[in-house]
């Protein structure tokens, strides 16, 4: 396939879909909008999700979540991205997994035993992964009913 050809391919495949290809943002998600669950543990240890911010002109990413306790969370590290600015204007979000949307809000957790109780999880998905009760600053989301 020529470069061209690839090139519009993916300019087709952008412009088809509302939500995140890859590491390219997205906008406005799609979905069964469902009650959130009192748990989230039924989806294991750690996934992949599309989150969704800034309800007035919708931008979605893909995110990894991890569950703790029957909690989800969203890990943004010592990284202040896009989408925890948008949090930080707004805490309300929406999430894609799989076929279902749920719509929450963000907490950001501040307390240090929770974010220690998380980073002990998170490190042991993968050795790349870094503590966040390492980090001076860390930005780490709770998602909780509206």
């Amino acid at each position: 396939m020529s470069f061209r050809a690839l090139l519009l391919l993916s300019g087709c495949l952008v412009v088809a879909c509302n939500g995140p290809i890859g590491l390219m943002s997205g906008g406005q998600l799609d979905g069964e909008v469902r009650t959130a669950p009192a748990n989230w543990d039924a989806l294991g240890e750690s996934g992949q999700m599309q989150l969704e911010t800034q309800p007035a002109d919708p931008y979605s990413v893909n995110v990894n979540y991890t569950i703790v306790d029957g909690n989800l969370y969203v890990n943004a590290g010592d990284t202040e991205t896009t989408w925890v600015e948008h949090i930080a204007a707004n805490p309300l979000v929406r999430l894609k997994i799989y076929d279902s949307l749920y719509e929450l809000r963000a907490e950001r957790v501040t307390n240090a035993a929770e974010i220690a109780t998380f980073g002990k999880v998170w490190t042991e998905q993968s050795m790349f992964l870094r503590d966040p009760a390492q980090f001076d600053e860390v930005w780490l989301y709770r998602m909780v009913p509206r």
